[in-house]
């Protein structure tokens, strides 16, 4: 099945981008904060989170400043002792509509609740993170497609992320993320002057 995209006005229409037709926007169901807009699959458990928050980390950019960033952005968006996070990859990402001297990150990581007998928390849930750091706004913009996979949900044997098998679900985030990077557009840069 290929994934249909939309084209999706963000923040009032300050920024653009292309998600999946069947994700839907939660805060017609709830209230969700100013500085983040949240799409949650129809059909699915997965979300896909815009968040705009301020920069974090020391002045200037590199992979090791970027890096640190991104980590603690990482801890904060897990915020849990008891859950085991690994990070599987990192790379440099590259947004086809932002300027090419923008720096940008994505990560893949997994987040796996201890275990509880009965419970209905999900085996593990995969992250991809991507995070554009605009300097001279003094923003972090933050890309999370978080994807809970959930007991009779996916294929166990599909997945052994040590050897890279990432299963349906996160292949068919990082399509998303990918389709992200490619339309993602800033079209009011003074949004980063609200938040």
């Amino acid at each position: 099945m290929t994934t249909t995209f939309r084209s999706t006005p963000l923040f009032g229409g300050a920024l653009i981008v292309d998600l999946p037709s069947n994700f839907a926007d939660v805060s017609t169901i709830r209230q969700v904060p100013d500085h983040q807009e949240v799409y949650l699959d129809k059909d699915g458990f997965t979300s896909i989170i815009f968040d705009i928050v301020e920069r974090v980390g020391q002045p200037g950019s590199g992979p090791a400043i970027d890096g640190a960033a991104l980590t603690t952005h990482l801890e904060d968006i897990v915020d849990s002792d008891d859950d085991t996070v690994k990070v599987w990859n990192t790379s440099n990402t590259q947004f086809s509509k932002l300027p090419e001297d923008i720096p940008a990150y994505t990560l893949i990581a997994t987040q796996t609740p201890p275990l509880k007998p009965d419970s209905k928390n999900p085996d593990f849930t995969a992250i991809v993170l991507t995070l554009v750091r605009l300097e001279k706004e003094s923003t972090d913009i933050l890309i999370t497609i978080n994807v809970p996979h959930i007991k009779g949900e996916y294929t166990v044997e599909e997945i052994d992320m040590q050897i890279g098998k990432q299963g349906k679900l996160i292949e068919e985030s990082v399509e998303f993320a990918a389709k992200i990077w490619e339309s993602f557009k800033i079209k009011d840069w003074g949004l980063f002057n609200e938040v």
